[in-house]
């Protein structure tokens, strides 16, 4: 798949002589994830008929996926990113999504470049939105709305991007669920509609300044400080921070930080650095530039069996194994 530009799918505006319905439009759908076949389905909604879409994406391509091909046009658009790295561009302005996070954006009228990078194993949801769904249901709500929401409710019509965010512990779960939902066949559309308002309810909503109460203060503090954790982890993969370091650099106690952190990511801090250490490994790997000891020495392990035990409790399989496994190109 290249990247040449192409007329984005759903707008109904890029032919009027042809007056395309909601069919046509999800047969343009259809053909923009044809090269990853089986790796999107639509998990609930439609986002031309019912306002809302959930679909989800488990792909691998050898060559730069061109996302911005799939975005429609004139919605908002929430993305939950499990594993990959994909990248959104609006001029000098981006939104990089790393493995678990989340943000929504803007398309606009096909204003965004993005993309997925290759050799990546991606696996996202999507959550789409039309202006008259959100309107509808976020009519009551009491102004706590996110901006670029609220300017997205107020027919804004450009482009725009928002934040990204780590996701939580219970998040993650969520995105599970919605790939299994937890009820009987028979009521999962309802259970489905419930949790876009759940999403609805964490993503688009922020207080800050002296409307905001002391237990929003709270989480708030909560999750920037886990972010901020996160982001020196990443830095000092090879050597990290000790715990009464990390501590004076986002402004808490280690005791206190440790239990905010496991809290709100699921998991200790040493286990959430070994995580990132597997998936900068598992890159490398995947890279084929480096052999599994250059792997380990590069995100700080000297021990080759430590790190092989680490991987293969992380990655699910065995380091030796995994460019194996990973880089074969779908067809």
């Amino acid at each position: 798949m290249t990247d040449t530009p192409t007329a984005k799918l759903g707008d109904a505006r890029m032919d009027p002589a042809t007056s395309r319905g909601p069919n046509v439009l999800r047969l343009q759908e259809a053909v923009v994830w044809r090269p990853i076949h089986d790796g999107w389905r639509q998990l609930y909604g439609s986002l031309y008929e019912m306002g809302v879409s959930i679909e989800w994406h488990d792909f691998q391509l050898p060559t730069r996926f061109q996302w911005s091909r799939s975005f429609h046009p004139h919605s908002l658009e929430l993305c939950l990113n499990l594993d990959g790295h994909g990248t959104i561009r609006d001029g000098a302005a981006g939104m990089d999504f790393a493995p678990m996070t989340a943000g929504f954006y803007l398309p606009g009228d096909n204003q965004l470049q993005a993309w997925r990078r290759p050799a990546d194993h991606h696996r996202f949801i999507t959550v789409e939105f039309s202006a008259d769904f959100l309107r509808e249901r976020l009519a009551l709500c009491d102004g706590a709305l996110h901006p670029l929401v609220e300017s997205f409710l107020h027919r804004d019509s450009g482009a725009h991007l928002g934040e990204v965010h780590r996701l939580t512990a219970a998040q993650e779960q969520r995105i599970a669920n919605l790939l299994q939902p937890p009820v009987l066949q028979g009521a999962r559309l309802l259970w489905l509609q419930s949790k876009v308002l759940e999403l609805m309810a964490e993503f688009f909503f922020e207080r800050r300044g002296p409307d905001e109460n002391f237990c929003d203060r709270q989480k708030r503090v909560a999750r920037e400080r886990v972010d901020q954790v996160i982001g020196l982890l990443r830095q000092n993969l090879v050597e990290p921070l000790p715990l009464e370091e990390i501590g004076r650099k986002v402004g808490c106690s280690p005791f206190h930080l440790s239990r905010t952190f496991s809290a709100e990511a699921g998991m200790t801090i040493s286990q959430y650095l070994r995580k990132l250490r597997m998936e900068r490994a598992a890159e490398l790997l995947q890279s084929g530039k480096y052999n599994v000891t250059e792997a380990a020495l590069e995100v700080g392990y000297s021990s080759l069996s430590h790190f092989s035990q680490g991987f293969c409790q992380v990655m699910g399989r065995c380091p030796g194994l995994y460019p194996l496994q990973t880089l074969s190109p779908k067809s």
